[in-house]
């Protein structure tokens, strides 16, 4: 009987894709053989999960949820691959799971709120579905007044955190980030790197050409000035009173904006664009050499 080995075991899951405690038991009842491992596992549903998991999930749905006392709130992004699987209710019910383990533990580590059941649950799903199916991440903000925002078909989701004030506040702040997408909430948080590279655009801008160099630098510090104001959550005019700003409408409300976390569902994921004619002519031609 051949011994089931970390290498082993490493290589089934390499080739497969799926989990170690699965591969190791397969393998052992394959007496170590990878390839009859592999074989036994395509009659059986876990080797289906785990080919899809090569294929880009960038659609879904986020989902956000707050304490009573709004003392806490948890955010969650759970990726399907088409937007017809995102409104499917056994998917619904499996983003709702996630969300519930992970505000009831108050865990924003993905592996940790997905070991065990959840796990399980989601290789069923994929099963049941036919689509690679992800939790992609999860957000806690805890400490002082959090509110909750759920926009445009549960695919934005804000928590902010205020120092005072009240959930009424909190929750109109979280929808003005929804709709406008600060990058910071105030001019002083962003990072220097992100600065500089938009004074380099600035500086190459076809009007800054054959200017003085003094020239050149007052007219970048205007406009960096007024590139913060537009990325600053605080510095923003608030979109249910653009007469106001941010920072002014919780002043009024006796509070501070302190922190922020929106999540858009699939922003970031890169996916590949296929030209199905040219893959169509790639095949034929493959098939002809």
């Amino acid at each position: 009987m051949t011994a089931v080995t970390p290498a082993l075991v490493k290589e089934l899951r390499d080739r497969t894709g799926l989990g170690m405690m699965e591969c190791k038991k397969a393998l052992g009842e394959a007496n170590g053989d990878v390839d009859l491992a592999i074989e036994n596992l395509r009659k059986v549903s876990g080797l289906k999960a785990a080919k899809k998991e090569g294929r880009t999930a960038a659609d879904g749905v986020v989902a956000v949820k707050v304490a009573p006392d709004n003392s806490y709130g948890v955010i969650v992004e759970v990726n399907s691959e088409t937007d017809f699987v995102a409104r499917d209710a056994g998917f619904l019910a499996f983003v709702d799971s996630v969300l519930d383990k992970a505000f009831t533990t108050k865990q924003a580590d993905v592996a940790a709120v997905m070991a065990g059941e959840l796990e399980a649950a989601r290789e069923a799903l994929v099963q049941k579905i036919g689509e690679k199916i992800s939790v992609r991440r999860i957000s806690l903000v805890e400490g002082g007044v959090v509110g909750g925002y759920l926009h445009l078909n549960n695919r934005i989701a804000v928590l902010v955190q205020l120092e005072g004030g009240n959930e009424e506040t909190a929750k109109d702040v979280a929808m003005h980030v929804a709709a406008v997408n600060p990058t910071v909430v105030s001019s002083d948080q962003m990072p220097a790197e992100v600065v500089e590279k938009e004074k380099e655009i600035i500086r190459a801008q076809p009007d800054m050409a054959g200017k003085p160099a003094e020239i050149v630098e007052k007219m970048i510090g205007g406009r960096i000035s007024k590139f913060l104001k537009e990325s600053s959550l605080v510095d923003q005019p608030f979109v249910k009173n653009p007469e106001q700003t941010i920072a002014q409408y919780a002043k009024a409300a006796s509070a501070t904006v302190k922190n922020f976390v929106r999540l858009e569902v699939g922003e970031g994921i890169e996916v590949a664009v296929v030209d199905f004619a040219a893959e169509v002519a790639a095949q034929v031609a493959a098939s002809k050499a």
